[in-house]
């Protein structure tokens, strides 16, 4: 393609390269425009006897086509495309999901030059109809050999929406029950129920199962265990709760999960708020341990992991790991000790 100031008299059929002005500062020609006889005309009738102007030579890709090429490539299952128009097409989720995105695949594509896809971060929830990637071609028109080379990345889906499931999950919270502390009780548990309802919710599942188990007393770990066993055939997800966030990997809930015949995936996360984490599995029914910031709706890192563990994905340590970059969150004001009082203001 040729971008470069054209005289009027052989700018016919051109592509107008920039939009145009009158003396008043008005737009009367919008860039992308075919130059025909009556914007040449106006073009004249301001004075001017050239123009910047783009047109397409053999091999050429328009915009429009290059850019639907490109996206119809990189799609999978689960998004609609829509457009092409001035050299872009959106992709929107179909339907309540998680996205997918090849990183890798991507930074190669973007790479193609005149090439650009922009897409939410990895694992992003999205509802349907939300816009949750971008394709646009930068030139009016690209090389057949760019476009194809963009294509030839995307040997599978470069994005793609894999729907959440209608699911359930269970609540077992953990606390003691010494004389007096009813009150008390029913406000942790209602703490924590009431924010797993609403960020379950959100997600197309429900909160099917709530149990209190006391651990002020000798059998607190075998109780633990045999609820959580009791519960876990039953859900999708199992999600532990407590008074005191789990501190060590052997404390109650890591050792509760193991008496029941579980394993440990994971404890603890670089990720603030929740940091205490606790990633396990339970006969093959994942369990979120969660940490005391679950009770906030702010976003913290249950709002990371759960999608995920809905979806179906089966998290590893490593998936946990990887989340310290960008694992700093906004402050959570439920927090016992909120950042600013450690800076000491």
């Amino acid at each position: 393609m040729k971008f470069e100031a054209t005289p009027l008299a052989d700018a016919h059929g051109a592509i107008l390269g920039h939009n145009v002005y009158d003396n008043d500062g008005r737009r009367v020609l919008r860039k992308g425009r075919a130059l025909g006889d009556e914007e040449l005309g106006v073009l004249a009738g301001l004075g001017r006897d050239r123009v910047f102007a783009a047109r397409l030579e053999p091999g050429d890709v328009e915009e429009n086509e290059a850019a639907r090429r490109v996206s119809e490539a990189v799609a999978g299952t689960g998004l609609d495309l829509r457009g092409p128009t001035t050299g872009r097409v959106n992709l929107h989720a179909r339907t309540l999901g998680v996205l997918r995105v090849d990183a890798a695949a991507l930074d190669r594509i973007n790479d193609c030059d005149g090439v650009t896809v922009a897409t939410l971060p990895n694992h992003s929830v999205a509802r349907a109809g939300k816009m949750v990637g971008t394709t646009k071609i930068l030139p009016y028109a690209l090389p057949e050999d760019t476009v194809a080379a963009a294509e030839s990345v995307a040997t599978g889906p470069v994005i793609r929406l894999d729907p959440l499931p209608q699911s359930t999950a269970g609540l077992i919270v953990s606390g003691t029950v010494a004389a007096g502390r009813s009150a008390g009780r029913e406000r942790l548990v209602a703490g924590f129920e009431k924010a797993f309802r609403q960020r379950l919710g959100t997600l197309g599942a429900e909160l099917t199962q709530v149990r209190f188990v006391p651990i002020d007393r000798e059998q607190e770990t075998e109780d633990l265990a045999a609820t959580a066993s009791e519960l876990a055939p039953n859900v999708d997800l199992l999600i532990l709760a407590g008074e005191t966030a789990i501190q060590d990997r052997h404390d109650l809930a890591p050792s509760a999960i193991e008496t029941a015949g579980g394993s440990v995936i994971c404890y603890g996360a670089p990720v603030d708020p929740g940091n205490l984490l606790l990633l396990a599995d339970l006969d093959g029914t994942p369990v979120l341990g969660a940490p005391g910031c679950a009770r906030s709706p702010k976003r913290n890192i249950v709002d990371l992991v759960l999608p995920r563990l809905l979806v179906g994905d089966r998290l590893t340590r490593r998936d946990i790991t990887s989340l310290g970059h960008g694992g700093l969150l906004e402050d959570v004001p439920e927090r016992p000790l909120p950042r600013r009082r450690i800076e000491g203001s």
